[in-house]
């Protein structure tokens, strides 16, 4: 099974990289290979570390410097995190506390009250080029190198670093001794090299939002006090010398008899490495039909601990459901881990905060396992396109949600288009192509990428229909795995596979805050007259019912589509989008008109959806 799934990611990533070898497409993309090696101290909470990259240039172009990430270094008071949140209107509450009263409160940064042993950070103490120093300068959280060689198109260059790391008081997603009492939660916690794409590089500073990775290999080592129980990113190269769960235990055991337990783990072809530790874990494993085993690591706590058993079942049953409707799961292995500050994607694993009820951690979990597909295994620029990850993963955890857990919800994206009506309701809306780090308020992006996004995708099934929309999905993801995809290459195949055009709606619901809206102006007998007030257009589903009480459904086309979805519905002439009004004449008298009775066409205005003669 393993090896079959290896095979299958390299075959994904060949295939990637041979697209720049057609001259019949332009796609390329950058390959990583990290070695390293690290002793973490768990009294300061301090590591050294050594790093090894080799990074291949897949690229046309010739690059004269790299960029790395050092997030770590956003936790330190007067950094650009921490002026963002004394700035933005509605600061993230978990990174902030008050320092008011109740009635009248005064949040201030958390970051900003940092003391020196409490910080984050990462100092690189030497970089070498293919064995030659080269000089570096850090702004923030980003480390520019300016090379002593350019790296040419196909070439391989080697970078060996050498860096000091200091895990901080944990704020946001990383950090030690977080609220449920984890020690470690390691994420971003490593100098990262910046992903270079046909958009040029993206060293873009860490404000408090997302990633966008290289894809590579991950070959890591940890030495940490023999107490404390990883897991996260990777397959555990030496269970038998770590045990703790991950060993066979019809082998023999290897275990030091030092004070120290060296941790080894590959991860093939991630574009991350996260790792947790705790020394007060268990370590359940449950295995699906396919033999992938799902690792659940969380704190020995009556109320924890009953909650997280009850869970394991159904996150076998969500994983299931998600290789079934989107696409098999990359890797044989998945861990979900108590850690960070809420719920958060990392690549085979996800961090999540234990001291929640039953129904919360399971809605969690489905939603942070959604991204083992639509972020982790396509890997969109998330600082970029966040709605193209985070709206994505809420439209199939509302369906994994309503299938397994057997929601009695008349309308599953209810939450999602309500949240969407409100944000268009106070005026202060944002484009989806907003960067996720520039938006005015976190209410604004964290409706726009979770629940806009979730409604661009609900909304396109009620344009192309629901079983079409299904099929686009597994075409997405069979085509699109391990490469990057942007809102072009989705729409591209919903097209393909559709066989509609739908540039458009690409355009209208992502780079503008157009909205939809509808209205059926007048009934005169036998004659409907329909009118579009907003600005975006659609095709219609149209029912009526006749004064007999019969009911007949119609489709009008939209002349940009130029075709139309499978219906049962009888079918009239395009509408073509310039023109406000459209007018049709029913075979018989006309007692009830109602525009979309699916919900999924995001109309604003709903009382003039429906009108009575």
């Amino acid at each position: 099974m393993q090896l079959l799934k290896y095979i299958w990611i390299l075959l994904i990533f060949n295939n990637s990289i041979s697209f720049s070898q057609q001259t019949t497409s332009t796609y390329w993309q950058q390959h990583v290979a990290y070695t390293m090696d690290v002793d973490m101290d768990v009294e300061n909470y301090q590591y050294i570390g050594r790093q090894k990259l080799v990074y291949t240039n897949n690229s046309p172009d010739e690059l004269n410097k790299v960029f790395y990430h050092l997030y770590f270094n956003a936790f330190q008071p007067g950094s650009e995190m921490d002026a963002r949140l004394q700035t933005i209107l509605d600061p993230d509450r978990r990174m902030v506390q008050n320092i008011g009263t109740k009635e009248n409160p005064e949040l201030k940064s958390r970051i900003s009250s940092l003391k020196p042993d409490e910080i984050g950070f990462i100092k690189v103490q030497s970089l070498k080029q293919n064995g030659i120093p080269v000089s570096f300068e850090v702004e923030g959280t980003i480390l520019e190198v300016r090379l002593e060689k350019p790296i040419k198109p196909s070439e391989k260059h080697i970078f060996e670093l050498e860096f000091l790391g200091q895990v901080p008081i944990q704020i946001r997603r990383s950090g030690r001794n977080n609220k449920c009492g984890v020690a470690l939660s390691m994420s971003q916690w490593y100098p990262k090299m910046a992903e270079y794409d046909f958009e040029g590089w993206h060293a873009d500073p860490y404000i408090g939002r997302e990633f966008y990775g290289v894809w590579g290999d991950f070959d890591v080592t940890i030495h940490i006090d023999k107490n404390y129980m990883l897991g996260g990113t990777g397959y555990v190269q030496n269970p038998q010398e770590v045990g703790f769960g991950y060993e066979n235990t019809d082998l023999p055991y290897k275990l030091p008899t030092s004070n120290t337990l060296t941790w080894h783990f590959k991860a093939p072809n991630v574009h991350d490495f996260t790792w947790v530790a705790d020394t007060n874990f268990l370590h359940d494993i449950k295995e699906l039909k396919n033999g992938t085993k799902l690792h659940f690591l969380y704190k020995e706590e009556a109320e924890t601990k009953a909650t997280w058993k009850k869970m394991q079942p159904i996150a076998v049953e969500t994983m299931e459901f998600y290789n079934d409707y989107i696409g098999e799961y990359a890797y044989d292995q998945y861990s979900i881990i108590q850690g960070g500050d809420g719920g958060m994607e990392y690549a085979m694993c996800t961090l999540i905060t234990g001291n929640r009820g039953f129904k919360s951690l399971v809605g969690t979990m489905m939603h942070e396992m959604g991204h083992a597909w639509f972020q982790f295994a396509l890997a969109t620029n998330e600082n970029k396109h966040g709605w193209m990850d985070e709206g994505f993963t809420t439209f199939i955890e509302a369906i994994a949600s309503d299938r397994i857990m057997h929601n009695k919800s008349e309308f599953i994206f209810e939450n999602s288009y309500n949240y969407y009506y409100y944000m268009v309701s106070t005026g202060q809306e944002e484009a989806l192509v907003t960067h996720s780090d520039r938006y005015n308020t976190n209410l604004s992006y964290n409706i726009n990428a979770y629940d806009k996004g979730s409604v661009f995708l609900a909304q396109l099934g009620y344009i192309i229909g629901w079983e079409i929309l299904e099929n686009t999905i597994k075409e997405y993801y069979k085509k699109w795995a391990g490469k990057h995809p942007n809102p072009n290459d989705f729409i591209r195949v919903a097209e393909k596979v559709s066989g509609l055009e739908l540039d458009w709606y690409l355009n209208e619901f992502t780079q503008t805050t157009h909205t939809v809206d509808y209205a059926i102006k007048e009934i005169n007998d036998q004659t409907i007259t329909l009118e579009r007030i907003g600005r975006i257009p659609m095709p219609l589903d149209i029912q009526v019912t006749y004064i007999d009480n019969s009911v007949e459904n119609f489709y009008i086309p939209l002349n940009l589509i130029r075709g139309e979805k499978k219906t049962k519905a009888t079918i009239l002439a395009d509408w073509g989008w310039a023109h406000p009004t459209y007018s049709f004449k029913a075979s018989k008298k006309v007692k009830e008109v109602i525009i979309d009775t699916s919900q999924l066409m995001a109309d604003i205005v709903k009382e003039n959806n429906v009108l009575k003669k």
